[in-house]
């Protein structure tokens, strides 16, 4: 029986003894539109207590809750954080037309300017909304009808624009070269919106003579002049003459592709026949994906660019501007990195809540406490997008209260010289003295009494009929 007790015992007190063990936490959930600002191991553990902090994901900002989630007897507390999408909002008016949008106004999504009847649109067509706002390239309605000068017109350049002093949106000039010289770039040009020529206006350089005219009587054709966007095949080139019923055959020009039509024409007694080759830009396509970034494009075909433009808080690495050439886009797809914060300052005596390892990138927080005295400056400081602290580290002080100097008044505590954080008095006039303000007063963060010290102030004395005072 001895034996049996001894068990019951020993059982009782192991069981005491594992009940005291505090239960613990595994890593804390993940959510679908938050993202904890640090990063643990599916192996590490947390105290009954202990908290973790979450924040928004990318492309959503907070709307309502606590940041933090708290371990309590091995669960934890559900996340009150709610975060919702964000959202450009209006875009503002557009004068002389309207913006329509393509949603919401999400990041991503653009709105489309439409001018009024009578007006022209300069500028990009649409907007797009980013993590700053609507991008800033704003387009605008101007009044009338869009138009294009004159293009450029370099030596020894024919133009089949004539005297055509403006040229409206949609129309192409074709070019040739005087005779000895031959053409250096696009043969049609054509007029885009925003006034400008779409690709740059050729040049011509010298070449072999290739227009001689052919003998008289013969029938045959002299060199054909080359059409829109077209040129004669490079195995003409050093032919001068073309009997009646030959053939010649035509390619696109550089940057275009053949889009319909036959491309050939036939010498037929002296002239030839229409070509009905017609060739259009060639397309690039995307110019690449950019991670914290993207490109804005003035088009995807030959003689367009697209510009690289970094999301807030990034910074851009390599060229910014691709041009779309006969072969593809030049360059290469450029990066967007993360703008870096240099360490904060050591010299402050508060500590921080969690150890971060540089680099110390573009949202990165870092909380602060106080293992003593109160904490005075902003308890969690980030790294802002212009790659500076949003805060210089807090610092803790020892805060404490001067006596509290009423006159007329005295109080029941020890009459220290100086009184500690939250310590509370309460005060009392002497007799014969009445009190104005608060009774009771606590000391302060900053070292003040709150909510302010009182006032004793003398009673009035009353007088009877008689005209004799009364106490």
């Amino acid at each position: 029986m001895r034996n049996i007790g001894l068990n019951i015992l020993l059982l009782s007190f192991a069981l005491g003894v594992s009940a005291q063990v505090p239960k613990q936490c595994s890593a804390p959930p993940e959510y679908k539109h938050a993202r904890l600002v640090k990063k643990y191991s599916g192996l590490q553990k947390f105290l009954s207590g202990e908290k973790v902090y979450y924040d928004c994901a990318e492309d959503f900002t907070p709307s309502g809750g606590r940041r933090d989630a708290q371990c309590v007897a091995g669960g934890w507390r559900k996340l009150t954080l709610t975060c919702e999408k964000k959202s450009c909002g209006n875009a503002g008016d557009l004068p002389h037309g309207e913006f329509q949008y393509e949603g919401n106004s999400f990041i991503g999504e653009k709105a489309y300017a439409v001018c009024n009847e009578g007006y022209y649109l300069k500028g990009l067509d649409y907007i797009i909304c980013k993590k700053s706002g609507w991008t800033s390239d704003i387009p605008s309605c101007e009044v009338g009808e869009a138009t294009c000068p004159p293009p450029a017109m370099a030596r020894h350049l024919v133009s089949s624009a004539g005297a055509v002093s403006v040229h409206r949106v949609g129309v192409s000039v074709t070019f040739t070269c005087s005779q000895g010289f031959q053409l250096d770039g696009a043969q049609s040009i054509r007029c885009g919106a925003g006034g400008l020529w779409q690709p740059p206006p050729p040049q011509c350089r010298p070449a072999p003579n290739k227009t001689l005219s052919p003998n008289k009587g013969t029938g045959g054709c002299r060199v054909p002049v080359n059409t829109d966007n077209t040129n004669l095949a490079d195995r003409y080139i050093r032919k001068t003459l073309f009997a009646s019923g030959d053939k010649v055959y035509y390619v696109c020009d550089v940057g275009y592709v053949q889009a319909g039509g036959s491309r050939h024409r036939r010498c037929i007694e002296g002239q030839w026949t229409p070509l009905k080759l017609t060739c259009q830009r060639k397309s690039c396509g995307s110019a690449g994906e950019i991670m914290n970034g993207e490109f804005t494009y003035t088009g995807l075909e030959f003689g367009d660019k697209a510009t690289a433009v970094c999301d807030e808080g990034h910074r851009l690495v390599g060229k910014a501007t691709r041009n779309c050439l006969s072969k593809g886009w030049d360059a290469r797809v450029p990066a967007c990195e993360a703008v870096v914060c240099e360490e904060p300052s050591t010299v402050t005596n508060a500590e921080m809540r969690d150890h971060h390892e540089p680099q110390y990138t573009y949202r990165t927080v870092i909380s602060y406490h106080c293992r003593a005295g109160t904490l005075i400056g902003q308890r969690n400081i980030w790294c802002t997008k212009d790659g500076t602290w949003s805060n210089s580290p807090p610092e803790c002080r020892e805060v404490s209260c001067p006596p509290p100097n009423v006159a007329n008044a005295y109080w029941m505590r020890a009459q220290n010289k100086q009184f500690q954080e939250r310590d509370i008095l309460s005060i009392e006039c002497v007799w014969g003295y009445t009190m104005s303000g608060p009774s009771s007063i606590t000391c302060g963060h900053d070292g003040r009494w709150s909510p302010r010290l009182p006032k004793c102030t003398p009673r009035r004395r009353l007088t009877n009929w008689r005209g004799q005072q009364a106490s």
